[in-house]
């Protein structure tokens, strides 16, 4: 029996989709823990192509218990299509529970999100627009409406009569928007009460019962470290705590029952929106990073910036989770590639920095110092095993675990589940991988 996390060790879209799909065959249960509609997880199954934004990838196991969690934000809308989604795919969801106290992202929440980001102009974001950080800020100002107030018929229409009225002055007066109709909101969020109500638990209770008849457990974060709201490259994150201590809040479990804690990080860097990325990448390498890695939100459709892999912040990514294993994905996009570059510092105003600074501003000054390493100039999309890569590959592979401090577990050569490496089963397997020095020899056993 094992518990473990699995962490966005960048900004997102690292692909932790693909590797929680992996994990969840040996998975009993699946909890998402943070997060809404503007995370979004992409699983290529036998070239079907599944895009899920709030229903944890562990659905697609048909024995597999998949929990939304008390510490993630429910649009009712977003979900039944996805629900409807899977169903016409033939997928069932029976399995999936919705904690009643998750907070419920509503119509105005969406409006402010968006009035909000086009006022800030060129202070903006970078959000999604989809209400996420209007729903957190209500569940802060305790006036959020959660799942099980939306499972009271008469409680929640007191409930919002009062937030709508309270909603249209800011609407209308802040953002000279037209008021939203109470009646309307009310009867078309009870529809959707009534087709969500089997799924209703209470989350915490289901995952402490999971605890105690020992089954395996996958907690499954959205977006990154980076976008932490606490940890990450304020104020150019998420509202909420993908972090692996957001894990134990959003998850209503103690931290004692944690086992390990894996990283998802991809073989190069990205970040969609806005925000200092000093490892970023312009012009043709740039691009052919975007176009080789198909590099687009799951959730906007936002092209995403590339950039070289960045040690610092994964050094940082590595001491704010407790990592102790890595999924390295997306190495294939390297393929081509003559020299493949890895920041493993800054230079901040001429002086070496190896952390992440916490300052914005100190952050946006930072370059780029890197370590240069050859390419291997072809395929490695056949890979099925670490003898099975090119020795350059590998070699790199070897210096990013050296640099992290961090064995690698997982590798990614592909979106389809078999284009896959394991080197560990980090939920089944014993807690082993090897760890190299720079120069490929072995160091060590974690």
């Amino acid at each position: 029996m094992a518990n473990v996390i699995v962490i966005g060790a960048q900004w997102g879209d690292e692909g932790k989709g693909k590797i929680t799909d992996l994990l969840s065959r040996s998975a009993d249960v699946v909890v998402r823990y943070q997060g809404g509609v503007n995370a979004g997880h992409t699983v290529v199954v036998q070239d079907q192509i599944f895009k899920l934004h709030l229903i944890p990838s562990g659905i697609l196991y048909p024995n597999t218990e998949c929990i939304i969690g008390s510490g993630t934000v429910v649009d009712p809308k977003v979900l039944l299509e996805e629900l409807d989604q899977l169903k016409a795919l033939n997928i069932s969801t029976k399995n999936l529970l919705i904690s009643e106290t998750a907070h419920v992202t509503m119509p105005y929440h969406r409006l402010i999100d968006q009035a909000s980001e086009e006022f800030r102009g060129d202070h903006k974001i970078g959000t999604t627009k989809r209400g996420i950080g209007p729903t957190y800020a209500d569940k802060s100002e305790r006036i959020g409406i959660r799942v099980v107030d939306l499972m009271d018929p008469t409680g929640f229409r007191e409930h919002l009569r009062w937030t709508i009225e309270y909603k249209n002055v800011i609407l209308e007066k802040l953002y000279n928007l037209p008021p939203l109709d109470p009646e309307a909101v009310i009867d078309e969020y009870l529809g959707y009460a009534d087709r969500l109500r089997p799924h209703v638990v209470d989350s915490s209770m289901r995952i402490y019962e999971a605890v105690q008849q020992r089954r395996n457990i996958l907690f499954e974060g959205a977006q990154g470290t980076l976008l932490d709201l606490d940890h990450g490259t304020y104020p150019y994150v998420t509202s909420s705590n993908p972090v692996a201590g957001g894990a134990c809040v959003g998850g209503g479990v103690g931290p004692t029952i944690i086992d390990r804690v894996i990283g998802v990080a991809k073989a190069y860097t990205t970040r969609v929106g806005e925000g200092p990325f000093p490892a970023e990448l312009e012009g043709e390498l740039g691009k052919l990073l975007c176009d080789r890695g198909a590099e687009f939100g799951t959730t906007t459709g936002r092209k995403r910036r590339c950039g070289w892999f960045d040690a610092v912040i994964g050094r940082y990514a590595v001491r704010i989770n407790g990592l102790d294993c890595l999924a390295i994905t997306k190495l294939d996009v390297l393929d081509e590639l003559d020299e493949i570059n890895v920041c493993v510092a800054y230079d901040l105003d001429g002086d070496r920095c190896l952390d992440f600074p916490s300052n914005a501003r100190l952050f946006a000054r930072c370059h780029p110092i890197y370590k240069t390493l050859p390419g291997w100039k072809q395929s490695t999309a056949h890979c099925r095993s670490l003898e099975d890569l090119p020795t350059q590959a590998l070699d790199y592979l070897k210096f990013l675990a050296e640099l992290m401090e961090v064995p690698i577990a997982i590798v990614s050569l592909g979106a389809n589940r078999d284009q896959t490496i394991i080197v560990e089963d980090p939920i089944h397997g014993p807690k082993r991988a090897l760890l190299h020095d720079t120069k490929g020899q072995e160091v060590g056993v974690k």
